[in-house]
């Protein structure tokens, strides 16, 4: 073993599917609604994130039918130009599941200390 003690940690994702499998709601559509509340628009959000403004435009798309709500306000185009702001029901979803998957993480990270005690790599004290 080297003298150099290696730590370890658990991962986990979580999302929410519904009763067919299909994704509602995720990390992934959490980055899409911040990136569209900071950049005001579904075009600048894609660019942001590398993705096409299809794939973003798909996603937000599906989560909106399949939650039956609007994610988002549009504004079409105009002298103005277009741009999205976040619905009041997507804010208050963000912060709904950012709660949740911190609770999951917490919890997770409760139980690898509880069943790895001491950690996978670290000796036992004698």
């Amino acid at each position: 073993m080297s003298d150099t003690a290696k730590t370890y940690c658990i991962r986990s994702k979580v999302w929410i599917e519904d009763d067919s499998g299909s994704v509602v709601f995720g990390l992934g559509r959490v980055k899409i609604l911040e990136a569209i509340q900071r950049r005001g628009s579904i075009h600048a959000a894609a660019k942001e994130l590398g993705m096409s403004y299809r794939g973003v435009w798909g996603r937000i798309k599906a989560t909106e039918e399949r939650l039956g709500r609007p994610l988002l306000v549009r504004n079409i185009g105009g002298a103005a130009g277009g741009g999205s702001r976040l619905t009041s029901f997507a804010e208050a979803l963000i912060q709904q599941f950012d709660e949740l998957h911190r609770g999951v993480v917490h919890e997770a990270d409760r139980l690898f200390e509880s069943a790895f005690e001491p950690a996978p790599g670290k000796p036992r004290n004698s």
